[in-house]
């Protein structure tokens, strides 16, 4: 009897935790939202001096919590801040943003945020990230077309019989091609237009979503965790820190090469054994009692003149938005308005009715719309931390924890550091112009080169990317709707190696 009462104990305990589910991206995010504004509670208020430069005076401002005071813009003035970088890096437009002061910074009043705040915050997160919103809305709704006119399935079709056979190419190109982009320009959020696009390639390759989602997301992370010449990351750290962005560039492709050949080989390793036996799928069970969230293609299509014509267009437009970003300083604005002229344009060849044009553009924007959602409430974290203070006391007792550290271990310190930042700190731009001017100085205490700073920040924020909730992982997992706890089940391996690789790496660096 006691027996028959212990095998029903666990059976219920079995049903139970089978009826689990990990929460959405959405209750994630307002989780963090909770403990963050807790946490304004606790972690003292404090804010660094921070000094701008305003071009129509030709002088930098001074702003700290008791007010904005000009001074000159000269090289003298930097100087006497304890700030080694040239003037020209601001008169140019290098340095757009507001940098922190050394030695400035003072704890202040405590502004615990409160009920109402938390309340408050993905709203504000919304506004405050309407710009790259906008840009995913409109991304939707020119999927939307496409998939009326037909031209994704026939394309889908006719490169489907191309790779036949030969199916692991298109992981090597996909990763390759995003990581080229990451590097050079910093491409990340753009990448939120190639989910839609390139899932259903790689489902008809026999492969699953968790492959298309980690060639798009991760050529992107890796790209951007070894930054060569992209703006908004190396470069601008690098005049933040008072180096030339070119210092450090040889060790950076070289662990941009190593840290991507480590990236495609692992997720070639899960493809084949992916498409040997699906049921090895991470996200098998998640799927097989769902219809794809993606269409399925009918292999008999053919291109015609048209949907070839529709295609180029298509295409077209992420060249325009490429071209516009890495030459033209284009951003979210010209970005979205080059998709949505893309779209008009498709309408038009694809004789697409008004009615139906609008009907369709509504509904695929609308597909997206919970994406939209996720940013804007993962850009009311920082709004919470902002408004608590809490953001440069963070920084503060970073940089304090290093003081007087083996250069070794001062490295790898730096590095797990930055990662942690980034959960508050998620822009590479806002790091680099917060963090450089505190941070770099300490390279000189510990006889290593500035250079070694802008690495840990770079390789630190990169590694904390590949799963941190606060960046691009939930709302692109909400594209393909795929549970967070699948791709930390996935990626956790693959981040482990890196970190060890990058480790070996950075204290290899300071010795040699």
């Amino acid at each position: 009897m006691h027996g028959t009462k212990l095998i029903l104990a666990n059976q219920r305990n079995s049903h139970k935790m089978k009826k689990f589910k990990f929460p959405t991206a959405q209750t994630i995010l307002i989780i963090i939202a909770g403990l963050v504004t807790l946490l304004t509670w606790i972690v003292p208020a404090g804010e660094y001096d921070s000094l701008s430069y305003d071009a129509d005076s030709n002088s930098f401002e001074r702003s700290s919590s008791q007010g904005t005071t000009s001074l000159p813009a000269s090289q003298e003035t930097l100087e006497s801040l304890q700030i080694k970088i040239p003037l020209e890096k601001f008169t140019n437009g290098d340095i757009y943003k507001p940098i922190s002061i050394p030695d400035t910074f003072k704890n202040l009043e405590s502004k615990p945020q409160g009920f109402a705040a938390f309340v408050k915050s993905p709203v504000r997160g919304i506004i405050e990230a309407a710009d790259i919103i906008f840009l995913v809305l409109i991304i939707g709704g020119l999927i939307g077309i496409m998939n009326t006119t037909g031209a994704f399935d026939a394309g889908i079709s006719w490169l489907g019989r191309a790779l036949n056979g030969r199916e692991y190419l298109l992981i090597i190109l996909v990763t390759t091609l995003i990581a080229a982009g990451g590097t050079t320009f910093g491409l990340a959020e753009e990448t939120m237009a190639f989910f839609p696009i390139l899932i259903p390639v790689f489902l008809a390759a026999k492969y699953d979503e968790m492959v298309g989602l980690a060639c798009i997301f991760l050529g992107s992370a890796i790209g951007s965790m070894c930054s060569t010449i992209n703006p908004f990351s190396v470069i601008i750290a690098s005049d933040a820190a008072g180096i030339n962005w070119t210092t450090g560039l040889t060790g950076r492709i070289i662990m941009l090469l190593t840290c991507l050949i480590i990236t495609i080989i692992y997720i070639l390793r899960y493809a084949k054994r992916v498409k040997n036996d699906p049921t090895k799928s991470l996200i098998y069970e998640e799927k097989k009692n769902l219809k794809h969230d993606f269409k399925s293609h009918d292999e008999s299509l053919k291109l015609t003149t048209r949907l070839k014509l529709i295609i180029l267009i298509f295409s077209m437009s992420f060249v325009v938005m490429i071209v516009g970003v890495s030459i033209l300083d284009w951003w979210f604005v010209e970005m979205t308005a080059t998709f949505l002229v893309g779209a008009v344009l498709i309408g038009f060849v694809g004789r697409i009715k008004e009615t139906v044009f609008v009907d369709a553009f509504s509904k695929g924007a609308a597909e997206l719309l919970s994406v939209a959602f996720i940013i804007g409430i993962a850009r009311g974290v920082s709004v919470i931390m902002d408004d608590g203070l809490i953001s440069d006391t963070m920084l503060y007792y970073a940089s304090s924890m290093t003081e007087g550290m083996n250069k070794g271990i001062f490295t790898n310190a730096l590095l797990f550091i930055y990662g942690g930042l980034s959960f508050f700190i998620p822009s590479s731009s806002g790091m680099a112009v917060l963090t450089m001017p505190i941070m770099s100085p300490l390279a000189d205490t510990v006889d290593i080169g500035r250079e070694v700073i802008v690495n840990c920040y770079q390789y630190g924020m990169g590694l904390f990317y590949l799963f941190n909730p606060t960046g691009l992982i939930l709302a692109s997992l909400a594209i393909i709707k795929v549970g967070y706890d699948k791709w930390l089940k996935f990626v956790t391996p693959l981040a482990i190696i890196l970190t060890l690789v990058t480790m070996v790496f950075l204290t290899i660096s300071v010795y040699l």
